[in-house]
């Protein structure tokens, strides 16, 4: 009997209604394999995410815009060079690109800092107050400027420049002579090593002996232009810099190399020379890169290897099954099936099977940040100190890619690791499987 479709479709069910422990066993092969797909794919985007911000906070989306000395063309050597980056570019770049959502611009020099009789060398930082958060300085004592400081002669010393100037002693509201200006004191930061490619600096940086004031301050103390004694005599050399630095921060690593683009288009437009450079942490964004391909490939591997599990155990129940039914293959075919309708049924049960069991494991798989909280709190509650610390700041983010792949997979895994099974028990000899026992 050839029999329609839906019929077919009845017998399957029916089928597999009379092995109810080795079908549920079955289904519980494909349930785990979608499950754990899902359940990894959320752990490991959840690493990646984490990655990603870490990247993100070393500067990925940061583009560095300096002003660079143009090589000496010959001439009077106590002429006064202008240069780098101007006040109007950093306006012209906020006002032209929407992408920006960070500028900061600094002013530095070296200058020598006094208390009595003990000095020092420091790096003077005119800044804004965005610049404590880019570079991720820590406060030890008093405050940061602000920008209620304005114009006023305010110095936050890093903790190097206070040890030195101020041995044993609390700096904080006492006075620093840098030059021939008077600063007061009003915050000192915490203890930072050396470091490159974070933040505002893509050099060896060493941050012990910087000294910030206020941008403004600079502006109205120090000056832009700048006069050094060279050689003996009364020979010197002038300088006019308005800013050092801008250090900018986009929205996105996509969004990089077009807003460079158009701030190299800027800044050709108005400088006649090329003293500027625009510095894009590349190797930052090869990282990121990597980290997100790296955790992708991980993950593909994971699903691949965990339904293939799944889908050898299914094949394996459907092979023991053919051999248990023979004598009903062949009754069927004696009756007037045809093989397509044998193929059928067999491809049914297993379909069924696994859709089953990876709908299932699609609807636990989406429980794993709840399941995962609370795993982690019981835990917490019995041993605080059992888990890792990166346990507690790792948050499962479901991909819902992983979702619908998962469930694909499974039931393509059916229908692949069905197909050999059913073929096998269309092209049986029905005389043969007749006299099966």
């Amino acid at each position: 009997m050839s029999g329609s479709f839906g019929q077919t479709v009845r017998l399957g069910l029916k089928s597999l209604l009379l092995q109810k422990m080795r079908s549920a066993l079955a289904a519980l092969g494909i349930f785990i394999g979608t499950t754990t797909v899902i359940w990894l794919v959320a752990m490991g985007e959840g690493v990646s995410y984490q990655a990603q911000q870490q990247i993100l906070e070393l500067g990925a989306t940061n583009i560095i815009v300096r002003s660079v000395e143009p090589s000496a063309s010959g001439g009077d050597k106590n002429r006064v060079k202008s240069y780098g980056l101007l006040r109007a570019d950093f306006r012209r770049i906020l006002s032209n690109i929407p992408t920006i959502t960070r500028a900061v611009p600094i002013r530095e020099l070296r200058r020598e800092c006094r208390v009595n009789s003990r000095t020092t060398n420091i790096n003077l930082v005119g800044c804004t107050e965005e610049h404590f958060e880019l570079n991720r300085l820590e406060i030890a004592r008093g405050r940061w400027i602000n920008n209620q400081d304005n114009r006023e002669n305010v110095i936050v010393l890093a903790d190097g420049a206070a040890r030195r100037l101020f041995p044993g002693e609390n700096p904080i509201g006492k006075n620093v002579t840098v030059e021939s200006d008077v600063y007061t004191v009003v915050g000192q930061t915490k203890p930072r090593s050396a470091s490159a490619a974070i933040g505002g600096s893509l050099d060896s940086r060493d941050y012990s002996f910087d000294a910030y004031i206020p941008l403004e301050t600079f502006r109205h103390r120090v000056g832009d232009q700048i006069m050094t004694r060279t050689g003996e005599g009364m020979n010197f050399k002038g300088e006019i810099v308005e800013l050092t630095q801008i250090t900018l921060t986009v929205g996105d690593i996509a969004q990089v190399d077009e807003t460079v683009a158009i701030i190299e288009t800027l800044m050709q437009k108005y400088h006649e020379q090329e003293d500027y450079a625009v510095v894009v942490p590349k190797e930052l964004l090869r990282q990121a890169e990597r980290t997100r391909a790296m955790f992708n490939v991980m993950l593909v591997v994971i699903a691949g290897i965990s339904l293939l599990v799944g889908g050898i155990g299914i094949m394996n129940i459907m092979l023991a099954t053919v051999t248990e039914r023979t004598r009903e293959i062949g009754i069927r075919r004696a009756l007037g099936a045809k093989r397509r309708d044998i193929i059928q049924q067999f491809l049914v049960e297993t379909l069924v099977l696994t859709g089953s069991g990876g709908f299932l494991g699609m609807l636990c798989g989406l429980m794993c940040g709840p399941l995962f909280r609370t795993t982690r709190a019981l835990v917490t509650a019995f041993s605080p100190d059992l888990l890792p610390p990166i346990v507690y700041t790792l948050e499962p983010r479901i991909a819902l890619w992983s979702v619908l792949l998962s469930v694909f997979i499974s039931l393509g895994v059916g229908l692949l690791f069905g197909l050999y099974p059913a073929r096998r028990a269309a092209l049986m000899n029905p005389i043969d499987a007749l006299r099966h026992e």
